[in-house]
Order: structure tokens, then C-alpha cells, then sequence
């Protein structure tokens, strides 16, 4: 095991993570989790995958980190780190001089993105997110390697993120992508539950990266080679502009059209009420499952249909 060290205001954080150099030279892949600390089956799968690792079978070098986000991790905390309350994953690549979040991604970056070859990032729904599983890729000159890992990993939609606006900026792929490392966000699991059919989503996902590149030189089990994703390009963040009860009407993963509903805002007493109507076809993979939205609160994450 090895450590990171990343300082605090009053002391230092030890970040853990695995290393593992096989006998032959090849690509050098990066796997991380836990950039929000309660988003479980992603952290469960990179500690599966990181205590499974073998010299013996790795073509190249793996380095695995379960957890990024200790505070978080420890803390319970949705989406912020606890210390400045900023969100880890829209503060890449990080600025030395800043907040602990600011050190901290800039510790990342610098320890686990910059270096690699590939890097693979996975996440789950936070604790409250309902989600259908997705896969994130940013534009870049590595973009036709980022998108070849998006349809290996095997999840049913892949959505392309263009650089002009950036809806998640600030995000571990989209830093990779600005230095020119392929990468990819995985999402698979939901509400902070710890299911094992999510776990074994990624694991399987982790898997068919693994085999793609020539670094598990293992004879192939036979896995069935997944299907092809629905492609997305771009999403459309949908956000209330005032804080009420939240109530969608539709789940993760259905198909919508221009002008259906979405959901509905109101009052804590039920008055007030405002519908959330679709801007445009497409397909929520992410919702927010909690009543309680605050003024330009997040309420779901609609990717925009195929052309």
C-alpha cells in the first residue's frame, strides 16, 4: 500500500492507494473513486478491484485509489467536502495556495492524472440521487480513446461533453481531458446504497477496460462483448429557481419528449405549485430523489436525445 499525503490546516491527510507493476511494460491506467465520499458501489468495486490486482497477470502498471475524498468519506457528506464546503469534483486541476478542496484536487491531479496513460473515474447517485447508469466523456484530441473506453465499460448511455461550456467543469475528466490523458466518469448505483449488482456493473466495466487495453493478459473468460450504448451529446441541467417541495414524475432512463413533464415545485404547504417541463427530448440519467430543493437547486440531469 502506498500514500499520498496531503496537507491540512492543522496536520495532514494520508490518502491510500494500491500500486501494482506487471513484469512487462505496457500503458499505465489510473482507477479512482470516491471524489464524492458517499457514492458507495464505486468505492466497493475500485477496493474489489485493488485487492485483486497480480503482478502475474498485468501487462503495464495499475494504480488504484478506493477512496479520494477521505473527509467526505468519513463525514457522510454528499457531494462537498466538509472543511470549505466545496465540491471536489468541480475544483480540477486545483490550486496549491487554495482551500483544502483547491489542495486537494490539486494533489490529485498531479499525483494520479497528470502521470497516467488512461484514467478511469467512478462514481455512483449520491445520497440523493436516483440514477440510471451513464457513462461521461469530455472533448479533447483524446476524445476517439476517451469514447472507445465509454463503450467498453458497458453501460446503457454514454454522453459526450463538449469543451465550449461545460456543463460539469472542473470535473477529474475534464481536466484529464485539457492534458491530454483519455478518461472517463462511470456512474452506476444509486441513493448511497451499497447494492452488489452496482458493484458488479463496475467490476465488469473495470474488466472489459482491462482486457481492451492489453493489460490483463489473462486468457478471456468469454464475456459477452457489450451492447451499444445510446449516445448522447450534451445534457441539459435542470435547476429550480426557487427553494420548495420537489416531486418528479418521471424515473432515470425514460425517454422524454419537448414540453413533457418533468416534476413539479411547490410550497411546503402544496401551494405555489410549478411545473418542470422538458426543454427538449431526451433521457434523465440522473434525478434528485430528495422533497428539499433549495433556490437554484439541481433537479435532474437530462441528456440530450441522438440526432
Amino acid at each position: 500500500m502506498h500514500e499520498l499525503i496531503v496537507p491540512l490546516p492543522d496536520g495532514a491527510l494520508a490518502v491510500p492507494y494500491v500500486e501494482v507493476a506487471g513484469k512487462s511494460a505496457g500503458p499505465h491506467l489510473t482507477v479512482i473513486a470516491g471524489v464524492h465520499g458517499a457514492e458507495y458501489t464505486s468505492i466497493a468495486a475500485v477496493r474489489e478491484f485493488a485487492r485483486a490486482l497480480d503482478p502475474a497477470w498485468v501487462h503495464g502498471r495499475i494504480t488504484a485509489v478506493p477512496v479520494v475524498n477521505l473527509l467526505s468519506f468519513w463525514e457522510r457528506s454528499a457531494f462537498v467536502v466538509p472543511l470549505d464546503e466545496k465540491n471536489l469534483n468541480r475544483s480540477f486541476p486545483g490550486d496549491p495556495g487554495g482551500t483544502f478542496t483547491e489542495v486537494l484536487a490539486h494533489h490529485i491531479t498531479e499525483a494520479f492524472i497528470r502521470p497516467t496513460d488512461y484514467l478511469l473515474d467512478l462514481h455512483a447517485g449520491d445520497l440523493p440521487e436516483a440514477l440510471e447508469p451513464f457513462v461521461l466523456y469530455d472533448e479533447s484530441p483524446v476524445e476517439e480513446q476517451s469514447r472507445r473506453l465509454a463503450h467498453a465499460y458497458g453501460l446503457g448511455h454514454v454522453v459526450r461533453q463538449a469543451r465550449a461550456g461545460r456543463t460539469v467543469g472542473g470535473s477529474t475528466s475534464a481536466v484529464a481531458a485539457d492534458l491530454g490523458v483519455p478518461s472517463i466518469t462511470a456512474e452506476a448505483g444509486q441513493n448511497g446504497i451499497l447494492d452488489r449488482a452496482s458493484v458488479d456493473r463496475h467490476l465488469t466495466g473495470l474488466a472489459n477496460i482491462t482486457r481492451l487495453l492489453g493489460i490483463d493478459t489473462r486468457p478471456s473468460t468469454g464475456t459477452a462483448v457489450p451492447a451499444p450504448p445510446v449516445e448522447h451529446d450534451g445534457w441539459v441541467w435542470l435547476r429550480t429557481t426557487t427553494a420548495g417541495w420537489w416531486e418528479p414524475a418521471v424515473a432515470p432512463g425514460t425517454d422524454v419528449d419537448a414540453g413533457d413533464l418533468l416534476g413539479t415545485v411547490s410550497g411546503l404547504l402544496g401551494d405555489d405549485r410549478t411545473e418542470i417541463r422538458a426543454p427538449e427530448a431526451g433521457v434523465p440519467l440522473f434525478v434528485t430523489s430528495s422533497p428539499a430543493v433549495t433556490a437554484d437547486g439541481l433537479l435532474m440531469g437530462l441528456a440530450r436525445a441522438s440526432a
